[in-house]
């Protein structure tokens, strides 16, 4: 279960209907039954359809859901269908239809890129940042999730991740693992690197999980193992550019992780919205 709360669906129905929909008032058509569903226009993975279907139901409407976020859905094929009046459907169709179409783009380029480094690497995980849009956060996640990935760091809060804003802050940032172990002995300390030279000192230090900041492909194959030979247990990430173009030849050198924000920014899904008076 990944929770997104009512306030935020809230939020999003009150920012597009702020008091009355005037179009639906000035034709008189408010209470005139009718159906609606929702199809994609092209072969895409559905995300975004539970909290679609939750604002159809807290206008009044009911929702079913024929396929749940991360089903594969061919083009034409409806996996929604929402019963309500014409002022109900008409109060939140446009926001879920938003919810959908942006939250399904990011799931489908989730699961291409997934697809793409497994193809090579079974093992390796495609993670993804916290570079989504502001405000975006809950949504992006989820559908990122229903695509096949896993998280990178949900904020500042959940993990240990140094990079060189923070490193200009000490002269010796070596010595400060070990000390960084000893303070949060819970966690697992991560640190990016910009060349194998500092991944290499970052890992004998004690750090947990190196990430290999724009490494090329031969880099990042010498470094996994090298690192099998300092510390088999340490995690090997790779940053910086990677999409579902190139993710393969990433996921071929042995890297654990695929650290990438490529799957949030991209054409959202062609959702259609049919509705018919009944």
């Amino acid at each position: 279960m990944f929770n997104i709360p009512d306030s935020y669906l809230n939020s999003l129905l009150e920012e597009d209907l702020q008091h009355m929909d005037l179009t639906v008032m000035s034709m008189g058509i408010e209470n005139f039954p009718g159906v609606l569903e929702c199809s994609p226009k092209n072969d895409c993975v559905i995300a975004g359809a539970e909290e679609a279907a939750r604002l159809f139901i807290k206008t009044g409407c009911e929702a079913e859901l024929l396929s749940s976020s991360g089903t594969f859905t061919e083009g034409g094929s409806v996996f929604m269908r929402v019963c309500g009046t014409a002022g109900a459907m008409h109060a939140c169709w446009k926001q879920a239809q938003n919810i959908i179409e942006y939250s399904s783009g990011i799931a489908t380029r989730t699961a291409e890129m997934v697809k793409n480094a497994k193809t090579v690497n079974s093992s390796v995980h495609v993670s993804v940042t916290r570079k989504h849009f502001p405000g975006g956060k809950a949504l992006s996640l989820k559908a990122a999730l229903a695509g096949g990935a896993s998280i990178h760091r949900l904020g500042l809060s959940d993990s240990i991740l140094v990079f060189d804003q923070h490193r200009a802050f000490t002269n010796d940032f070596i010595s400060l693992i070990p000390l960084m172990v000893q303070r949060f002995p819970e966690k697992k300390i991560a640190a990016e690197a910009n060349t194998p030279e500092e991944a290499e000192a970052y890992l004998r230090a004690g750090a947990h999980i190196v990430q290999c900041e724009r490494f090329t492909y031969e880099e990042l194959r010498n470094f996994v193992r090298l690192s099998e030979a300092i510390n088999k247990n340490a995690v090997i990430a790779a940053a910086g550019g990677i999409n579902a173009a190139n993710a393969a030849e990433y996921a071929a050198s042995g890297v654990g992780i695929l650290v990438t924000s490529w799957v949030y920014f991209g054409k959202p899904q062609d959702i259609k919205m049919k509705m018919l008076s009944i």
